[in-house]
């Protein structure tokens, strides 16, 4: 098993705050935008995000925590543990997650979302796209496009969670 990183803390944290660039210049009412962090590492790019809106703009942008596992249609879960602390109807909200592969964790998190109520937009934030799509879904703002084979991983660790930020590259072979 080889493992390689791809980024590091800082190339981690400019690609962050590229996403959070972007972000601004594509939405006109900042002051309408909800981020909704898909669990788990998702809630912690989501609070990266907001943060950095709040040092560049002043804003205080709401994060809600979507849980996806109810919602999936290959592993189930009776129990959702969604948090959304404002009322998303009429709101620009954007999804945001470490990794987007197939789409089916995205299509889980749209099907989440719209038992919450009706956002005006939906837009997706994603760290890595790894391509390998088997669903018609794309990113509006990504961190690093890293084109994979199928056999390979993409393993995400963020400071909250597993102690160091790091994305890496594992090829089993």
């Amino acid at each position: 098993m080889k493992t390689k990183e791809i980024l590091d803390e800082l190339t981690m944290k400019r690609a962050i705050t590229r996403i959070t660039y972007e972000i601004i210049e594509r939405n006109k009412k900042l002051d309408n935008l909800v981020l909704a962090g898909i669990k788990t590492r998702g809630v912690f790019l989501a609070r990266r995000i907001q943060e950095r809106l709040s040092q560049l703009e002043g804003l205080d942008i709401a994060v809600g925590e979507l849980d996806t596992k109810p919602y999936r249609d290959d592993v189930k879960s009776e129990k959702d543990t969604t948090l959304m602390p404002v009322d998303i109807n009429g709101k620009d909200l954007i999804l945001v997650d470490d990794v987007l592969y197939t789409g089916r964790t995205i299509r889980a998190a749209i099907d989440n979302i719209f038992t919450l109520g009706r956002p005006a937009r939906v837009g997706l934030a994603v760290l890595i796209d790894r391509g390998h799509r088997e669903l018609p879904i794309r990113a509006d703002y990504v961190g690093k496009n890293i084109p994979t084979s199928s056999s390979e991983e993409i393993i995400v660790e963020v400071i909250e969670v597993d102690g160091q930020d790091r994305v890496s590259l594992v090829d089993p072979s």
